[in-house]
């Protein structure tokens, strides 16, 4: 059994077979049981507190290491977490990035003719649909129908193959050649909003928006056909010089009116504008025209209004003064 000593003040002093605990005990022991003179024992003493000092010192200093090669080992943890995050959010982002790139482009795709990347019929009237319905600036706008003239008997005389040759060229044409940028407030730049379409066959429509006038729309139009018509289309084939390809046009000119007598029948209007220039455009082809039909119009209570165009103005103008020239002869 272990026997508990006590100090002379009454303190515990520990159990006798476990010897000291503390430098007090320690110095208690050395006085009772090794009997050194003063000296001895004051600098017996003296050497102990100096070890246990530096011990003390070494326990301190091994902590402190201790503690700063876990902080320095967690922070390089840390910092390699997160660069293995910032690569993993790089990789997230440029995955991301190819998804909505390959989204993108097939959407795209999903709105092109394949043959002649211009848009197709669908996606065309629910831009134009969109266009009447937001569209503020009151200027005008002209939308088209365009067939290529005879365009059967180059099919069937002369094989798909050149055919589909003179789909491709014409489409080219129609996309070079109906644009409004010279046409474009100049605070708007050289934006393009034109757009260009396939019906499916050999018939193309278009959209050309923000003109001055509706003399802007023929006049584009115009120079869309001569620019069909001057194509060397011997470089597609030699056997077209004897018949080069020609295009038939319709065109309508809408005077925009405020957008609110828009925007409830934007769907009705273009579908509506796309048939008036469509009958035009037969027009033309049925007359063997050199020119553009066209005709004016503005919307009035929801409804087309044909509105006398530029041509009409002409000639009437012309009519009333050749009649009072007469009625004065």
């Amino acid at each position: 059994m272990a026997i508990a000593r006590i100090h002379p003040n009454g303190s515990e002093l520990g159990n006798l077979d476990e010897g000291p605990r503390s430098t007090a005990e320690l110095r208690d022991w050395i006085q009772e049981n090794l009997g050194l003179p003063p000296d001895r024992e004051a600098r017996l003493l003296q050497v102990i507190d100096q070890v246990v000092g530096r011990q003390r010192q070494l326990v301190e200093e091994s902590k402190h290491e201790a503690i700063r090669a876990l902080s320095e080992g967690f922070a390089s943890k840390m910092d390699r977490l997160q660069r293995q995050l910032s690569e993993k959010d790089v990789t997230v982002s440029n995955i991301a990035r190819y998804f909505e790139d390959v989204v993108a482009e097939l959407t795209e795709k999903s709105h092109r003719d394949p043959k002649t990347k211009l848009l197709n019929f669908d996606w065309f009237m629910e831009r134009v649909e969109s266009y009447l319905a937001v569209e503020q600036r009151v200027r005008w706008c002209g939308v088209g129908v365009v067939d290529i003239t005879s365009f059967k008997w180059y099919n069937d005389t002369l094989g798909h193959a050149l055919g589909d040759r003179i789909i491709e060229a014409v489409a080219r044409i129609l996309a070079d050649q109906i644009r409004s940028e010279d046409f474009l407030a100049m605070d708007r730049g050289n934006e393009a909003r034109d757009l260009h379409a396939r019906f499916g066959g050999d018939e193309f429509a278009f959209l050309i928006p923000d003109l001055p006038g509706c003399n802007a729309a023929h006049e584009i139009a115009n120079r869309f056909k001569r620019s069909v018509a001057a194509h060397d289309w011997t470089r597609d084939d030699p056997r077209l010089k004897a018949r080069p390809v020609g295009v038939d046009v319709g065109i309508v000119c809408l005077r925009l009116g405020p957008v609110a007598e828009r925007r409830g029948v934007a769907r009705k209007l273009a579908a509506e504008l796309i048939q008036r220039a469509d009958k035009l455009m037969y027009d033309a082809k049925s007359q063997q025209s050199p020119h553009v039909h066209s005709a004016a119009v503005r919307v009035l209570h929801g409804e087309l209004t044909e509105m006398p165009n530029s041509e009409t103005v002409v000639r009437e103008s012309r009519e009333r003064r050749r009649a009072t020239d007469r009625e004065n002869l």
